[in-house]
C-alpha cells in the first residue's frame, strides 16, 4: 500500500491517543521507518501489522478500528488532500457511490504503482443500492463499511450498511457486497 495510507493510521492514532501511543504501536508492529512518504508504495504487511498492534495497544477490536479508520480516511485524509476530487464524485451520496467505479480510475494516475480494488453497483433503486467490493487484500470489508460511513456523514444522510455477500473465503475471489439504504 501506498504511504499514505501509513501515514493517515498514524495521523488518526494521534490524533485520539497521542504520539506515544503511536510510538508504542510503531515498535510493537515492528516498523523502523520514521516517516511514511505518501507517493512511496510499503509491503501491505505494514499496513495489517500497524492495524494489529494498534487493536492490541488500544484494547479495540481490529474490525472497530478499521471502521474508524476508513471514516477517518474519508473525512480527513482524502478530504485534506483530495477534496476537489471528493467533491467531484458527486452532490450527494447516491451519485457518489454510483461514480465509485471511476474514482479509483482517476487516483491512479496520480499512483501508478497502484492496485486499487474494484467498486461495482448493482441493485439500484430510490434509497438504496448494492455495492460490489474486489480487491486481491483480504480482511478490509469493515475499511469500506468505515468508508461508506463516512461518505454518509460527507454527505449529512443516515445509512444502513449490510453485509449480504463474502467473496470465497477460499480462493478469494468474487465481491464482498454491501446493501446500502438511505
Amino acid at each position: 500500500m501506498y504511504g499514505m495510507v501509513n501515514k493517515a493510521i498514524q495521523q488518526m492514532v494521534t490524533r485520539d491517543h497521542g504520539e506515544d501511543a503511536w510510538e508504542a504501536i510503531k515498535n510493537a508492529a515492528n516498523v523502523k521507518e520514521d516517516l511514511f512518504l505518501s507517493n512511496t508504495s510499503y509491503p501491505d504487511s505494514i499496513t495489517y501489522d500497524l492495524v494489529d498492534a494498534s487493536s492490541k495497544y488500544l484494547n479495540i477490536d481490529a474490525e472497530l478500528i478499521l471502521i474508524e479508520f476508513g471514516k477517518f480516511w474519508v473525512l480527513v485524509t482524502a478530504m485534506e488532500g483530495y477534496g476537489g476530487l471528493m467533491r467531484a464524485g458527486g452532490n450527494n451520496l447516491k451519485e457518489f457511490l454510483l461514480n465509485l467505479p471511476n474514482f479509483h480510475t482517476r487516483v491512479s494516475m496520480v499512483f501508478p504503482e497502484l492496485i486499487p480494488p474494484t467498486f461495482e453497483v448493482h441493485n439500484i433503486a430510490v434509497n438504496s443500492l448494492d455495492l460490489h467490493y474486489i480487491t486481491h487484500r483480504p480482511g478490509l470489508q469493515n475499511f469500506v463499511v468505515g468508508l461508506i460511513k463516512g461518505l454518509s456523514t460527507m454527505y449529512e444522510v443516515e445509512t444502513e450498511i449490510t453485509l449480504i455477500a463474502n467473496r470465497d473465503p477460499d480462493t478469494g475471489k468474487g465481491p464482498d457486497v454491501f446493501r446500502i439504504v438511505w
